[in-house]
């Protein structure tokens, strides 16, 4: 469902470059099951820089309890932060040429955010203001004696200290490490539902009693399911899944953005709820994803790679295209039956 958008445009400056947001006037709904989401076209805009209208791909996203939503991009400065009612408050990281993954941990009452860069291969840890407070270097093991390292995302757990690094682009492993960046050891899939492709997000989803670690194992299009301490638990998502990029939880349900143009959702059982924004067809046209504009419309996806749900229930989705892509879902009430 969707009508014809009209946008008010608002200019901001990061170091006197124009930064413009946008309002949409007319009201386009998407549906997953009882799921019902107003979409917002276009929340943000990134730069107007040359390496943002050169690159500028929108991997990353995450709010902050403040009510602040960070997007992680890639050109410079690769953190851009706004508030909730999308105006900009600030940018910093001018050293993430390959800004990757991203996710937002909470510590004795602290927030800190794990960033990966697909380039220089850094793995940190930073506040929200962008202090660096700790790295963690790739694992001297056998893999590495021959084989790339490239990581997409990284993710603790405030507990017990563990901390996971997913080498997606790399050797498509994923490596365990204690709280002071120790390594512990490596999975590579073959312990569970078969060797990673492109183990691309990984996610400690806490809506059970006991946490679980979720790697969204995208070549091999499915989900594989460990404990903290490597043990595997369960697979799913083969017969559901085209491309999983990583996670979000937003009450009992988890969202997957998929890089071919869908956001997936799915219940505390591992069932599939529905699809928001379904739009496969477009992954099928010359120059996926870096469309003409006239080919990128609200209520459709284009490629979906981070995501992050707000304290008010909305979910923030950031796509893999030239220039980026921010679009935020705002909860529209429950479907009647």
């Amino acid at each position: 469902m969707s009508d014809t958008t009209s946008l008010n445009s608002t200019a901001w400056l990061i170091s006197g470059v124009k930064l413009a947001t946008s309002s949409v006037r007319h009201k386009t709904i998407v549906q997953a099951g009882p799921l019902r989401y107003l979409w917002r076209e276009h929340w943000v805009r990134t730069p107007e820089t040359p390496s943002s209208q050169e690159n500028g791909r929108t991997h990353g996203a995450a709010v902050t309890a403040d009510g602040i939503v960070h997007i992680f991009h890639q050109a410079g400065p690769a953190m851009l932060d706004f508030s909730a009612g999308g105006e900009f408050v600030g940018a910093w990281g001018q050293d993430f040429p390959g800004a990757h993954g991203m996710d937002l941990v909470r510590e004795g009452g602290l927030e800190y955010f794990w960033l990966t860069d697909q380039r220089n291969a850094a793995v940190v840890k930073t506040t929200p203001q962008g202090e660096i407070v700790q790295r963690i270097d790739r694992p001297e093991i056998e893999a590495y004696e021959a084989g790339k390292y490239s990581p997409t995302w990284a993710t603790s757990d405030p507990e017990s200290g563990l901390i996971f690094v997913a080498d997606g682009y790399g050797s498509s492993l994923v490596h365990r490490f204690d709280r002071e960046g120790g390594y512990l050891g490596t999975l590579t899939g073959e312990e569970g539902a078969g060797r990673f492709r492109c183990p691309h997000g990984i996610f400690i989803d806490r809506r059970k009693a006991t946490p679980e670690l979720l790697i969204a194992d995208r070549g091999n299009h499915l989900v594989q399911v460990y404990d903290l301490q490597g043990n595997f638990l369960r697979a799913w998502g083969s017969d559901e899944l085209t491309s999983p990029c990583c996670f979000a939880t937003s009450g009992e349900y988890l969202f997957i953005p998929e890089l071919f143009a869908r956001l997936a959702v799915f219940d505390g059982q591992d069932k599939l709820v529905g699809y928001l924004g379904s739009n496969e067809d477009t992954v099928k046209i010359e120059g996926w994803p870096n469309h003409p504009a006239q080919l990128t419309e609200a209520g459709k996806f284009n490629s979906p790679h981070g995501i992050a749900a707000g304290p008010d229930g909305s979910i923030y989705v950031v796509e893999w295209i030239v220039g980026g892509r921010v679009i935020r879902l705002e909860p529209a009430g429950l479907a009647t039956q």
